[in-house]
């Protein structure tokens, strides 16, 4: 197992090595020390561009840093997930005591101080430097899994989500969570996990933990619990990090044949109002604004022209005319909008004037020729 897990970090330190990642030592008023700490930017950060980004917040980073921030970035290369800033607090030498607490379950004076590092310090000195969006994620494992929820107890709205891997719960806090969840007034993801092979203490905590937080009942939650098959307290991490970035940001995934089928076709609305509603989502679940990909249009125009929704059609064109004046996609889309529409020549025009365009990941100049050549002779005939 520890061949497996050394294996499966060494891939995500390659993968990356790709993104930009810095060290660096952050002064601290509340703590007896400096921390250091590592800040994976994504591979096309621009810090003079609107452009801002969700934070991943990782504590353990000592460790647990480079799976999580591998994994970001893999996902977001694919566009399953939006780019992300990474930051991982190295905690190796102090971790006993940042996460201390009670015996009623409260933290310690210790505790309190480094979660006061946390909020009060590091995150203001992350969006103070970085182009942080709204919408920030908090990951633990262990005693930090345990540690995560008092950002969420202590009612001060730091995180939209957090990710709770196999964690050594302290008494009652669960029914704290519970409690908590219950009273959500915005958005927010809780992913909690286990495995077949965890600490057997630990595994029946989480399970009773588990118990108790999906009886809550609050449509702003959205909860999601794992036990992996035959994964233990240390193997489980890297299935749960995938899988937990891959709920948080579901929203945010390209349209799959699945949403087609099962939402975009039978949505009350036309396929263009679908599409525009889902951007809408993401902007205020996120915090930012999602550029509109290919795979989304494609997607839409099947919908409009399987619906015989000629006016969707016509929308999407003109957004993807707004949002790609330089790609032969403007050029496409308002093409086969003219198309359908039976007006061959305007058509023919517009596929025309692709050819002068730069191509995209799908319609290249050969495709704009070949619908040139299917007009002409359509209008010889």
């Amino acid at each position: 197992m520890k061949t497996f897990f050394t294996t499966f970090f060494m891939f995500f330190v390659v993968v990356s090595a790709y993104a930009q990642t810095i060290h660096k030592t952050v002064k601290s008023e509340r703590l007896n020390s400096p921390r250091e700490i590592k800040i994976q930017l994504p591979r096309n950060y621009d810090a003079k561009a609107e452009r801002v980004y969700p934070l991943v917040l990782v504590l353990d980073g000592d460790y647990l840093f480079e799976p999580v921030a591998g994994n970001v970035d893999y996902q977001a290369y694919w566009e399953d997930i939006p780019e992300c800033i990474v930051v991982g607090v190295n905690q190796e030498i102090y971790r006993r005591t940042d996460f201390e607490h009670t015996d009623e379950g409260l933290l310690s004076e210790n505790g309190e101080n480094f979660y006061a590092f946390v909020h009060d310090e590091l995150v203001p000195y992350i969006e103070g430097n970085y182009k942080v969006s709204e919408f920030k994620v908090v990951v633990g494992h262990d005693e930090s899994a345990n540690f995560i929820n008092y950002f969420l107890l202590k009612n001060k709205n730091s995180f939209r989500a957090y990710i709770s891997l196999s964690p050594d719960l302290v008494t009652d806090i669960a029914d704290g969570v519970k409690a908590k969840l219950t009273e959500l007034q915005e958005e927010t993801f809780y992913y909690l996990a286990t495995g077949s092979e965890d600490f057997k203490a630990i595994k029946a905590e989480v399970i009773e933990c588990d118990a108790k937080l999906k009886t809550v009942e609050n449509e702003k939650l959205s909860y999601t619990f794992h036990n992996f098959d035959d994964a233990n307290h240390y193997s489980l991490v890297g299935m749960g990090i995938p899988k937990a970035l891959n709920e948080i940001f579901t929203l945010y995934k390209p349209i799959d044949g699945k949403e087609y089928r099962e939402k975009i076709l039978t949505y009350e609305g036309s396929p263009y109002d679908y599409l525009v509603a889902k951007y809408d989502n993401i902007k205020y679940f996120y915090g930012f604004k999602k550029q509109l990909v290919e795979n989304d249009i494609r997607a839409i125009a099947a919908a409009s022209k399987k619906k015989e929704d000629l006016t969707s059609l016509e929308n999407l064109a003109l957004l993807v005319k707004e949002e790609y004046p330089k790609s032969m996609l403007s050029a496409y889309y308002m093409g086969m909008y003219y198309e359908i529409e039976g007006n061959l020549n305007k058509a023919l025009l517009q596929y025309k004037s692709g050819l002068m365009l730069e191509p995209s990941q799908y319609i290249d100049k050969e495709m704009m020729l070949d619908k040139m050549y299917q007009i002409q002779d359509e209008l010889k005939n």
